[in-house]
Formats: C-alpha cells, sequence, structure tokens
C-alpha cells in the first residue's frame, strides 16, 4: 500500500473541484432523498455532512429544513458549498468545515443527533481508516441517533479493475475507490443497531453501491 497515493487524493479531488463545479450535478442523490425520510420520521433536525463535496445533498437538504453542518477536506468544495448555500438563501441553515475526516472528529461526546455521507467511507481510505471514522461517528452520535452512508460495493463493475492500491481499494481514472463487501458493512456495526442494507445503483455507469442506516444504541 502507497500511503502517499492515497494522501495524494486530496489534491486530486482539489483539482477537479476546481476545474468541475458541477461534476455530480445538481439533482439530490437517491441516497438524500431516503436520508430525508428517515430523519424526518426520527424527527431529527440538524446533522453533521460528512465529505459533502460540491453540496448537492446539502443544499437539498437544507431545502427540506435540515440545519447541516458540512465537512469536507477540499477547500474548493467548502467554497461553492458556501456560495451555493448564498444563492438559495440558506445561509442560515448551512454551516461549513474545512475537515480531514481521518482526525478526530471536532464535536463532543454523544451531541449530534444525524449523520450523513454518500460515498465517503468508500474513498481512498485504509480500512483502518474507516474504522476510526466508524468509531468517531459513534462516540459523538447521540444514543438512538442515525448514520447513514452509501458506499460502492463489490458488484460494482470498477471494482477489480485499475490499478491495485491495496486491501480493496482500486484506482480508475486517478480515483481511488475502497470497495465494501457485505461482510464489511457488518464489521462497522460496533455499538449499532443495523436498520438497513439496500443495492442501489447511480449514473450511466453505474455504480453498484450499499445504501446503510445504523443506528446507535
Amino acid at each position: 500500500m502507497d500511503q502517499d497515493k492515497l494522501n495524494n487524493q486530496s489534491n486530486y479531488w482539489e483539482a477537479n473541484f476546481s476545474k468541475k463545479p458541477l461534476m455530480f450535478g445538481l439533482i439530490p442523490s437517491v441516497a438524500a432523498l431516503s436520508a430525508l425520510k428517515k430523519f424526518e420520521e426520527d424527527n431529527i433536525k440538524e446533522i453533521v455532512e460528512l465529505g459533502a463535496g460540491l453540496g448537492r445533498d446539502t443544499v437539498f437538504l437544507a431545502k427540506n429544513k435540515i440545519n447541516v453542518e458540512a465537512l469536507d477536506y477540499s477547500s474548493t468544495a467548502i467554497k461553492i458549498i458556501e456560495e451555493k448555500a448564498k444563492d438559495n438563501n440558506l445561509s442560515k441553515l448551512i454551516s461549513t468545515k474545512h475537515f480531514d475526516i481521518r482526525n478526530k472528529l471536532p464535536y463532543e461526546d454523544n451531541s449530534i443527533n444525524g449523520i450523513f455521507s454518500h460515498m465517503l467511507y468508500c474513498m481512498a481510505l485504509t480500512n483502518s481508516d474507516i474504522k476510526k471514522l466508524n468509531d468517531e461517528i459513534l462516540r459523538i452520535l447521540k444514543p438512538g441517533g442515525i448514520n447513514i452512508y452509501t458506499v460502492r460495493n463489490t458488484s460494482d463493475g470498477d471494482y477489480k479493475k485499475g490499478i491495485p492500491r491495496g486491501e480493496d481499494m482500486y484506482e480508475n481514472d486517478g480515483f481511488i475507490i475502497n470497495f465494501f463487501s457485505e461482510k464489511k458493512v457488518n464489521n462497522l456495526l460496533k455499538g449499532f443497531k443495523n436498520l438497513s442494507v439496500i443495492n442501489f445503483e447511480e449514473g450511466s455507469f453505474p455504480r453498484k453501491l450499499f445504501l446503510v442506516q445504523n443506528k446507535k444504541v
């Protein structure tokens, strides 16, 4: 495993976000639609979005009266989210933080009601990084709090293609993805009760993903 290659992904995302500020479009993800439904069912009004990217889901959730603090390790992404919040008159509902989620999350224990992340877990993170992140999410969630995340799974067409980068990571077109089996999803349940794992597809390729909803016990 080449840790320098993994670390350099931040620069790669930074460059792509700068060149393609609409690379993911404006339509909210299937994951965000599902997350909104769950947050509304549980009367969760404030969430943290980890790895918010260019903010398409951030804006969607805020438009639906969810207070979102959006974290991303790309300063360009954060600036774009802030611009979208201003353009949509959502600055009161959207706050941002430039942050590398490989570090300790900047929240107190048992302080957050809901966490949402779309394809963050499957970025260029080692399995150790993922476990640490998941443990941090467990730490900051209130009892009964909800963590909703998505990952590309091992049925995806890019799995085992491209350049192997260690563990279940493969590089395609410059992007390093960590692919998830059901076993890997289940290995992240310490302290959580799984509510659902749903298979879905996204994009024209299409990407094949798991949508996971977990509740802190």
